[in-house]
């Protein structure tokens, strides 16, 4: 087969497609002038031949002779359009006279030679191109890396020495706030370095938008924006603290919530009525899973405890007796789950222990939000896995004015100093937020006043009742005033005999009716029988009873409750109430039938007009405002419970990309609040390892470690294998 001279070495690399095409034709008409000889032989030899190899002969008969009369010498040239004119006619394709070779129809059968011509000249097209992009790439590098002119949107300032000060100070506030140093005077502190910085914060290396989506969030100040951009700038990422566990329950799709707390029924105090209220209610929506921890007190500790001798062979018997109380009052099936702790009674201070680790009774499957009614009283001598730690929302809801009732006891004022400290200590180290239910309440760390309790359903039917046989005409109310607490002196029994006995005169005349059971119930009465009050003394009494309906005003003198449930339900009621000003009756004032004295004078001019007046019926809404809907609603804003809530997978949160950009900005801080609170849990955590440490700071022998009674009652393993002493 002849050669038609197609050269395939690669061409240079500034070589044109059209340089190509021309030294590639006239390698080809070198040739064929070469071999013209031959091929003049060939086309003349008597052998029929192809209709092809005739078109050929006849246009090369042609370009032949026409050349030559052209020139006048004996030189061969041919017209390539003529050849091209016989292909066509045999495969129909077309000859580009300027451009070279045209194919019009990509369907037919190429030529090999003309296929492998228009494959090298696509790939050298190719390559041009990509070879012309790449040098243009390293021009522009080139030039911007020879311009000295500065871009100030990609410079960061350093910090300077006044700027490290004053974010060491701000991140140092919890380590202050536990050295008595108040936080005015550290915020003064920073603004004063802050200010010494001429172009202080003048340099903004945000974007427009990201700026003003933090400047908009206020949670940020301009102190962390200018840290956070420093640290953007460097590529730094903040992982972690020493203190940090990230091994955290997953998010599924339904939510566990653990409430915990330090009393259980049948023993009719607040921290034991209260949580099984909020249980119910929060899992009355079915929206999350619901279990409800009490503790367990060993057949002993019950008969010190429990009103009326009231024992129980088994937690089980003690889950009965709670679901039927509860039930009975709130008028539903209630769906929770009721799991126990072990726990002793401390007589002297007439309280719960928790004995043993607490959070180890949840299991890490279930650790996700953590409610813990009273946690200072949890985790006074909490030894064990932290909270926060384990769980991965923690709620602390303070019901008892402690510091109150311990400045009453002896070097009350120093021991009243300690126990402040170690609970600010609590609320930082184990809680994520904590909700004081009024002003009455120490003010702890990431703290906030909101009333979070309800009164039962059955108080709100009794008030609607009376009501209504009210404006029927008949008399509801035949009785005078009482009170109802338990009799000890704390209770407000120390404030009633002060008031009685200094305007026996003024109240002449006034019977006031006292039921209550208590420890000072001797003394109490001792005291009264001995100023000669008009006095007269109950056996304790559930505040539903139908023997309490009939009075129309309750008295209330006491000033160390934080929010007097047996106010709430007297209010409930549409009894009057006469209570102190006090910030524990704060919630209490908006209600008509409210009434608030400030001295002992007015005292006497409340109680008054309570007895010489009848009291307002309730509206819907101030019915709906004492009731547990109204109050399970207010914890969950108030808690954030309900954007934890909300947050799961899918549920994106609805201030989209700037709570991305916090998430991004505090976690590349390295948050010296975090490492703070976690060196006071550690120090916490070795202080009550001690036996020795607990004992001499009033813990009850023996609550390190749940004892064998209890490992039988709950069916837990022995404490000498669930903890066990190695070396001895």
């Amino acid at each position: 087969m002849a050669s038609f001279g197609v050269d395939t070495r690669p061409a240079a690399a500034g070589e044109g497609a059209l340089s190509f095409l021309s030294r590639s034709l006239r390698e080809d008409l070198r040739l064929i002038r070469a071999r013209a000889g031959e091929l003049e032989t060939f086309l003349s030899a008597p052998v029929p031949e192809p209709d092809l190899f005739a078109r050929l002969r006849r246009a090369y008969n042609t370009t032949s002779s026409s050349g030559s009369a052209a020139s006048g010498i004996g030189r061969t040239c041919l017209d390539l359009s003529a050849i091209g004119k016989a292909f066509e006619a045999e495969v129909g394709r077309g000859w580009g006279a300027k451009t070279g070779w045209r194919w019009e129809d990509e369907d037919a059968a190429e030529w090999e030679p003309i296929r492998a011509v228009k494959a090298r000249l696509r790939d050298l097209d190719r390559k041009r191109q990509d070879q012309a992009s790449d040098v243009l790439h390293k021009v522009k590098l080139s030039l911007k890396s020879m311009s000295f002119a500065p871009e100030a949107s990609e410079e960061v300032p350093p910090l300077d020495l006044n700027e490290l000060l004053a974010y060491f100070l701000k991140q140092s506030v919890p380590l202050f706030d536990q050295l008595g140093i108040k936080r005015d005077v550290c915020d003064k502190l920073v603004e004063s370095l802050c200010s010494k910085r001429k172009d202080h914060f003048a340099y903004d290396p945000l974007s427009t938008s990201e700026s003003s989506s933090f400047r908009n969030d206020n949670t940020c100040d301009e102190l962390d924006l200018r840290i956070a951009s420093v640290l953007q700038s460097t590529g730094h990422h903040y992982e972690g603290g020493f203190w940090d566990d990230g091994q955290k329950y997953d998010v599924a799709d339904k939510r566990h919530v653990a409430i915990v707390t330090t009393a259980s029924l049948p023993w009719m105090t607040g921290t034991a009525v209260n949580p099984l209220f909020r249980a119910a209610y929060l899992a009355k929506s079915s929206k999350q899973y619901v279990t409800l921890m009490v503790p367990w007190l060993c057949k002993s500790d019950q008969e010190l405890v429990y009103p009326n001798n009231m024992t129980f062979s088994s937690p089980e018997d003690q889950e009965t007796y709670i679901r039927n109380w509860l039930e009975e009052r709130v008028g539903f099936k209630t769906d929770f789950r009721i799991s126990f702790y072990p726990g002793k009674f401390q007589k002297e201070r007439r309280s719960i222990i928790p004995a043993g680790d607490t959070s180890q009774f949840i299991s890490s499957k279930e650790a996700d939000i953590a409610i813990l009614e009273e946690p200072e009283h949890l985790n006074w001598y909490h030894h064990g896995k932290r909270w926060t730690d384990k769980f991965n929302h923690v709620v602390g809801i303070v019901h008892t004015n402690y510091l109150e009732y311990i400045k009453r006891e002896k070097n009350g004022a120093i021991q009243a100093f300690f126990v402040k400290h170690i609970n600010n200590l609590i609320a930082r180290a184990y809680c994520h937020k904590v909700l004081r239910l009024s002003g009455a309440t120490q003010d702890l760390a990431r703290s906030m006043i909101c009333n979070v309790h309800g009164v039962n359903p059955k108080f709100l039917e009794v008030g609607e009742r009376i009501a209504a046989e009210r404006e029927s005409g008949e008399q509801s109310m035949s009785k005078g005033a009482y009170f109802l607490g338990k009799m000890v002196w704390a209770k407000g029994y120390r404030e009633l005999i002060d008031l009685l006995a200094k305007h026996k005169t003024d109240l002449d005349g006034f019977k006031l009716d006292v039921y209550g059971n208590g420890e000072d119930s001797v003394e109490v009465q001792s005291a009264a029988k001995k100023l000669d009050l008009n006095l007269n003394f109950h056996k304790g009494r559930d505040h539903a009873d139908d023997s309490l309906h009939g009075y129309k005003v309750f008295v209330n003198p006491s000033i160390s409750d934080v929010l007097c449930t047996a106010t709430a339900e007297a209010l409930a009621m549409g009894k009057f109430v006469v209570c102190a000003d006090h910030p524990s009756n704060d919630f209490f004032r908006s209600f008509p039938n409210c009434l608030v004295y400030t001295t002992s004078e007015d005292f006497v001019a409340k109680v008054k007009e309570a007895m010489t007046r009848d009291p307002q019926p309730l509206t819907p809404e101030q019915r709906y405002n004492l009731s547990w809907e109204a109050a399970t609603q207010r914890f969950m804003e108030h808690s954030e419970l309900d954007k934890v809530l909300s947050s799961n997978g899918d549920c994106a949160s609805t201030s989209g990309n700037s709570v991305d950009r916090r998430m991004k900005k505090s976690a590349s801080l390295p948050n010296m609040s975090d490492i703070v609170d976690g060196g006071l849990a550690f120090a916490h955590y070795c202080f009550t390892g001690s036996e020795l440490l607990r004992l001499s700071t009033g813990a009850v022998p023996g609550t390190l470690n749940y004892n064998k009674q209890h490992s039988v009652d709950m069916h837990l393993l022995p404490p000498q294998v669930q903890n066990p002493v190695y070396g001895w």
